[in-house]
């Protein structure tokens, strides 16, 4: 029955939902036939809400104000928190998205300020963009209100003038981990009243601080709480995450306290669904599939067609660009005006983010592509639909990304659209593994030594170090030692001072090797700055004659300033994007473990990793064909890791006398793709945290080289990933056997190997005839330490 009860509103309502509904119903016949490229249709049922009233406790001023903006009682996940923090406890919060975290800390902070208004809170967010956005909610509640509470975002684009009213006025203080790092801690003397009157410190989107990130963030709040003491405050920390398995223990690693868990979630969620789907084979033999971003831009169009307001996902700032101008494109055959469709990604400047998320809320906007920046917490209002151009690269941000849509209780669907690499393939064809698996563990190492050092100097500047202070589980007499013979500390008594000129925070970056952006300015009609790339990305996405894109246009980059970190691109029209080719070489530095694995060995420890871009190619848009390259000559990056590696002997090589030496290679070139993806399974972490290499041999050497082939994790230091490799070496063998022998290319392709032009004809046979070489010598000597997967402890 198709009622119209004359509203506009409701048709447009109702039409959106039949349009839904549609699509769903499609998807389940399509998800029938064996051979269809729907893999998996799983729905979850809506859940009602669980309520709970405002305990006795909450002012009744701030029950009258939260009336006024509808909200008349709790959800029991947000009353099981305030009660936990009534009685002094550390909270965790762990519900879906859009379930009312926010209300979980501010209930608390409020009902605190009201009855003390000189206390302070200081609220961490890892962009600038979640931090102006949970202002907006938050002014909205102090406006409600009627009180004189001052709250501020504190961060790079804050004026200096506006700055130290700030500090000597704001109530609630929103920053992010890096400005606490370099803008905060640092300038504590200016921040006296506020450390001395902190109550709380509020930690949202948990699960964002993994791997280096994480790392860091524990170092900072090391510092935060040696000041706060020093000042005699104890702050209650609240932590806010997405699901992830071990949300607790990554609080307790963080804040070196104990935690309480908050995870029994009364929010209500309408129907979701969520589609996996693979591309149909193109070729069999060499196992190509259809292109995964035109598949993605196929699935939103078709949602677009039924007035679905979708958003889709994709896994790297090019990619996002790609599909913007695919959706772009199509915009006039769907009736909608260019401005309806957006990109959404980090370079972005502020106030276009700002437009984009009214945009979407408001409903103008009916399609973004956006990268990772919007899978954090942001209110973007209601969206039907949701597509993955690409498998995120763990569960948890999979289902993070699903849960965007279908906010306010409307019903949804969210489409994963696999590439052709080895982990979306697995997934996608596994779908049990996917929906029977918890969401991974987020590690952080704060005891990294290099991180960890680094920090210890930024404590020094900011207040002297005692002999007897602890800095985690470390004494620091001996680092403070090592410091001392820097020339960086000077000791005077019982206490070492800061003794350099320079200034420690200002050289550490929480996210990256360097914390230097490059700005890119358009010079097309006068100097216009259009966006900014991290250093990272830089030399891949802004080397001369690059294709950079911004909203669909197409600048190309005139002169890269490496020095003054600029880029002057010109706009132009062109049918083609650039991508750049990089080489990368690693070299051992130390040894920590070694063992045998059958007949090679397996080992881990430290190296150094060497990048530098060599060239790009041309590749035409839609066809994807390569259309010309170019080479270039760019400074070359280098860090310092860890790694595992497996060393293949010369006669080990030598049994495999059919093949030629380059075959031999190729075959490690397939074991290294093929390797990656299964440790990023096996580890549950994100294929790209993880880089590999394999030793180059000198010219004329291929018949006495003896390889290493390398998994290096892909973070200044390490977090620790390969550690955890080299104990599950023997999985990584099996596993990998298992993917190339069920994969039904005949000579390799994207989904196990790679594919033949890079592996060669040979390369997949020749990397499963290595494997099973190893497993069967393991499975010849079942009482090894290789074939049991333990190690005893090497040379270290």
């Amino acid at each position: 029955m198709n009622l119209s009860l004359g509203f506009p509103e409701f048709d447009e309502l109702q039409a959106r939902r039949h349009g839904l509904e549609q699509a769903i119903a499609e998807f389940h016949q399509a998800a029938a036939d064996p051979d269809s490229p729907i893999r998996a249709v799983r729905h979850q049922p809506a859940r009602p809400a669980q309520w709970a009233p405002f305990p006795e406790s909450v002012d009744s001023r701030l029950r009258e104000a939260l009336g006024k903006l509808g909200i008349t009682q709790l959800y029991l996940h947000q009353l099981d928190a305030y009660e936990a923090l009534r009685q002094g406890a550390n909270i965790v919060v762990v519900t879906p998205t859009a379930s009312g975290k926010t209300l979980c800390y501010n209930l608390t902070v409020f009902n605190r300020l009201l009855n003390e208004p000189d206390a302070r809170a200081l609220y961490l967010f890892p962009t600038k963009a979640l931090a102006m956005d949970q202002l907006h909610e938050f002014q909205s509640l102090v406006d409600a209100l009627g009180a004189n509470i001052c709250a501020y975002t504190y961060d790079g684009d804050t004026p200096q003038d506006a700055r130290r009213a700030i500090r000597e006025r704001a109530n609630v203080v929103f920053t992010n981990p890096d400005m606490l790092h370099a803008g905060i801690l640092p300038h504590h003397t200016r921040w006296a009243k506020c450390f001395e009157r902190l109550r709380y410190v509020v930690i949202d989107e948990l699960h964002y601080y993994r791997g280096v990130y994480g790392s860091h963030l524990a170092n900072v709040l090391r510092r935060l709480r040696r000041i706060c003491q020093f000042y005699g405050s104890s702050p209650q920390f609240i932590c806010c995450s997405a699901t992830i398995a071990n949300p607790k223990e990554l609080a307790e690693m963080l804040v070196e306290q104990p935690f309480r868990l908050i995870d029994r979630n009364g929010a209500p969620s309408g129907e979701k669904y969520l589609v996996f789907y693979n591309p149909p084979v193109v070729n069999r033999q060499l196992g190509i599939r259809r292109s995964y971003l035109h598949e993605a831009r196929r699935v939103a169009i078709e949602f677009l067609k039924r007035g679905q307001q979708t958003l889709v996902f994709a896994n790297n700032r090019l990619a996002t660009e790609v599909l913007v101008k695919y959706l772009k494109d199509a915009a006039p055959k769907l009736g909608l005006p260019p401005e309806a469709v957006r990109g959404y990604r980090g370079g972005y400047l502020p106030k276009e983010r700002r437009e984009i998320e009214r945009g979407l809320r408001e409903g103008w906007i009916r399609a973004v592509v956006a990268t990772n920046a919007l899978e954090l917490g942001i209110d973007i209002g209601s969206l039907d639909a949701v597509v993955m151009a690409g498998y995120p690269g763990t569960i948890a941000s999979t289902w993070q990304r699903a849960g965007r849509a279908g906010r306010r209780q409307a019903p949804a669907v969210a489409v994963l659209v696999a590439s052709s690499a080895p982990v979306d393939q697995y997934v996608v064809e596994h779908p049990d593994y996917f929906f029977g698996q918890s969401p991974e563990h987020a590690y952080v190492n704060p005891n990294n030594l290099e991180i960890l050092l680094n920090h210890l100097k930024c404590a020094a500047f900011e207040l002297p170090i005692r002999e007897d202070e602890r800095f985690g589980p470390h004494e620091v007499r001996l680092l403070c030692e090592f410091l001392e013979e820097l020339g960086l500390l000077h000791r005077s008594g019982q206490l070492w001072h800061w003794a350099a000129d320079s200034y420690p925070a200002d050289a550490i970056s929480l996210r990256s090797v360097s914390s230097d952006n490059f700005v890119v300015v358009d010079i097309t009609d006068g100097h216009q700055v259009i966006g900014e790339v991290s250093f990272t990305s830089a030399l891949t996405t802004l080397h001369e004659k690059a294709i950079y894109m911004h909203e669909a246009r197409q600048y190309q980059v005139e002169r890269l300033d490496y020095e003054g970190r600029k880029a002057y691109v010109r706009r132009v029209e062109c049918d083609y994007f650039t991508d750049a080719i990089d080489y990368t070489r690693v070299r051992e530095l130390s040894q920590i473990d070694q063992a045998p694995l059958g007949p090679v060995q397996a080992a881990h420890g430290d190296v150094r990793v060497n990048v530098q871009v060599v060239g790009f190619k041309k590749v035409k848009f839609y066809t994807l064909e390569n259309v010309g390259a170019g080479t270039l000559s760019l400074p070359e990056q280098e860090m310092q890791t860890t790694a595992f590696w497996l060393h293949f002997p010369r006669d080990f090589l030598a049994r495999f006398d059919d093949l030629s030496p380059t075959e031999k290679q190729s075959g490690l070139v397939g074991l290294a793709n093929c390797f990656r993806a299964i440790a990023a399974i096996l580890l549950m972490c994100d294929p790209r945290d993880l880089g590999t290499a394999i030793t180059e041999p000198v010219e004329g050497s291929l018949q006495v080289w003896e390889p290493n082939l390398y998994l290096y994790d892909a973070y200044p230091g390490g977090v620790g990933l390969s550690a955890a490799l080299f104990r599950m070496a023997p999985q990584l063998i099996q596993a990998a056997a298992e993917l190339i022998a069920r994969c039904r290319c005949e000579a390799g392709c994207p989904s196990c190997v790679g594919p033949v032009g890079e592996v060669g004809e040979k390369g997949k046979q020749a990397a499963y005839r290595m494997l099973c070489a190893i497993l069967e010598a393991l499975a010849a000597n079942p009482d090894s330490e290789g074939s049991s997967g333990e190690y005893s402890s090497g040379g270290r």
